[in-house]
């Protein structure tokens, strides 16, 4: 009686602890392999200057707008101030076409027409006279040549004497005020651009954040575009992982996703905020059996406020989201 009872309980053990042993050895779960990342933001020189102040250290955490980093503005306090000189004087430029001639101009254009008029009538003159003495060659032919090219270079001269005259009476053109303008815009253009750039040199934090790093010490001069001060952005770090192709359709922007940090027992909640539409290059530690030579796409995965004392650049795992129906 008593081995009827015990061979049917014994037979179910052995089935639990089977199944049990086959679910142990079967695949683990797909998972996602990345890393936890920071938005990074990076100060670049807007000037080959010398760095004259620091006013942060690698470490701390800094408000937005609070001063960073200073550089010396000696260099483009010049510049803006011959920039200034510049437009100054291109405003003047501008005035004077825009009121004319002065009268003086005038009257002494009136007086050399009249100088050269009466040149004209001199050398027109002399030159008559000369042309009947040419029938008993009482003068030569050279001598009366000169006197008619006098009498036409002093007609010339009345011309030319005429002509600044109108000039100056009819005043400014429409097409000179208009270059005079566009000449005062680019002065004042340029200005503009260099007391911007005098106020770039003293850096300040475009966010809150923390500061990862100061590449440059006092003292140094770094070139134009280098970064300054590289800044860590956000409450708390998001996860940046590879998907795997063959899981890819599976995944969307908006899932809910476990993510598991390297070193952490818990794991954390997060929402996917971003796939890459192009397969990347698949790095080593996303690699693992039949996957390896598959394509991967970048996704970015943001965490709540819990993971705000996450340490960046710790190795994440994230659970892919069941497979909607």
């Amino acid at each position: 009686m008593n081995k009827r009872v015990v061979r049917p309980v014994a037979w179910l053990a052995a089935c639990l602890s089977m199944a049990g042993a086959l679910a142990g050895c079967g695949k683990a779960p797909p998972q996602a392999l990345g890393t936890l990342e920071y938005d990074r933001i990076s100060l670049p020189a807007p000037a080959a200057e010398r760095v004259v102040a620091i006013d942060v250290r690698e470490g701390e955490t800094v408000a937005a707008g609070q001063p960073l980093l200073r550089l010396d503005p000696a260099h483009t306090r010049a510049e803006l101030a011959a920039a200034e000189a510049q437009a100054s004087q291109q405003q003047a430029t501008l005035l004077e076409l825009r009121v004319g001639p002065r009268q003086e101009d005038i009257a002494k254009a009136r007086a050399d027409l009249a100088a050269a008029e009466a040149q004209a009538r001199d050398a027109r003159a002399y030159y008559r006279r000369l042309l009947p003495l040419r029938k008993n060659n009482y003068a030569a032919a050279a001598d009366i040549d000169r006197a008619r090219a006098a009498a036409g270079s002093a007609e010339g001269q009345v011309a030319a004497a005429k002509a600044a005259l109108d000039a100056l009476v009819h005043g400014t053109r429409p097409e000179q005020i208009a270059q005079g303008e566009a000449a005062l815009a680019a002065a004042k253009a340029q200005a503009e651009a260099q007391r911007v750039l005098l106020g770039k040199l003293d850096l300040v934090a475009p966010r809150a954040g923390r500061v990862d790093s100061l590449p440059y010490k006092l003292g140094d001069q770094a070139p134009v575009g280098a970064p300054l001060v590289v800044l860590l952005a956000g409450d708390a770090p998001y996860a940046r992982v590879y998907l795997q192709e063959p899981m890819r359709a599976r995944v969307h922007v908006g899932d809910a996703v476990r993510v598991h940090v390297d070193g952490r027992d818990r794991s954390y909640l997060g929402k996917v905020r971003l796939i890459r539409s192009e397969p990347v290059f698949t790095p080593y530690y996303a690699l693992a059996g039949e996957d390896a030579a598959r394509l991967s796409y970048l996704a970015e995965v943001a965490l709540g406020p819990e993971a705000a004392d996450l340490p960046v650049g710790l190795p994440v795992r994230v659970d892919y989201p069941e497979a909607r129906s």
